[in-house]
């Protein structure tokens, strides 16, 4: 892995590669901060946390923050509610999150000092959105299969990644099952991405590495990151990776930054939301 981009984040997440605009986007959770690089750096800020986005065209973003969806102008850096996201909680804000394959966008919520089961992972489809999954502590490696039928997520605090299967609108059919357990190694599964041939690619927070396990859910390999607490994985053209880290509190050199690498594979062009 080398160094895409050195801004230090406390959290970055949320990587986001616009098929369109081929630059990169990711947020600083922590900083309230969304920031962008192409041929430089951009950076937005905001009076609330924003984690996750999804692209509607060139120019505009589905973005989600501690209290709603928001339709996000590239361009003028305004932004426009698109619907609330009506927690139980006033004290939660949004994670992990990614566009699905029917143009649906799916986000987590957790609570801000990450309180037990205080979160929820929800569906925004066509203007409606509906909780899916309650009684979450750290929503985490939200991301599908390349043919929209089933989704996987992780609770960090479980140590699991689960999998579910979808319906042709990308609505859950079934109870979640088990897709990896991680309990037995003691790791933390964040943010995660799926490539074109089905293989899942999980950041592994205080690991500092991006695992890769195939369709049934075994090990095929790890790249290693020079940063402990890694956070979440996105592909950009043909076989690059992008992964967004976390600042550690030992001051790690690298720790917070953005890296890149080829991985090998072929990513997912990142799906489309419709508004």
């Amino acid at each position: 892995m080398k160094v895409f981009d050195d801004l230090k984040c406390a959290l970055g997440e949320g990587p986001l590669w616009h098929p369109e605009r081929k630059e990169l986007f990711w947020f600083d959770i922590t900083d309230k901060t969304l920031h962008n690089k192409g041929e430089t750096r951009q950076s937005w800020s905001f009076d609330e946390h924003v984690s996750a986005a999804g692209w509607v065209d060139r120019d505009t973003l589905l973005m989600a923050s501690a209290t709603g969806l928001w339709q996000f102008d590239i361009p003028s850096g305004a932004r426009t509610l698109v619907a609330p996201l009506k927690t139980d909680n006033p004290l939660t804000r949004s994670n992990d999150g990614r566009a699905d394959a029917q143009g649906g966008f799916w986000i987590g919520t957790m609570g801000i000092d990450a309180e037990d089961y205080a979160g929820a992972i929800y569906r925004y489809y066509r203007g409606e959105v509906r909780r899916l999954f309650d009684r979450i502590t750290i929503p985490n490696a939200i991301c599908f299969a390349p043919d929209g039928r089933t989704a996987y997520f992780a609770d960090t605090f479980s140590q699991q990644i689960q999998k579910v299967a979808l319906d042709e609108q990308g609505w859950p059919m079934t109870a979640p099952e088990q897709f990896v357990d991680l309990r037995g190694e003691d790791l933390n599964p964040d943010g995660a991405v799926v490539d074109a041939d089905g293989n899942l690619w999980n950041a592994q927070w205080g690991a500092g590495r991006v695992a890769c396990y195939d369709p049934q859910g075994t090990f095929l390999r790890s790249i290693a990151v020079p940063a402990n607490r890694t956070t979440c994985p996105a592909f950009g053209q043909g076989t690059t990776l992008y992964v967004t880290s976390a600042s550690d509190l030992v001051k790690e050199e690298q720790g917070g930054m953005t890296f890149t690498t080829d991985a090998g594979v072929t990513g997912q062009r990142e799906h489309q939301v419709i508004l």
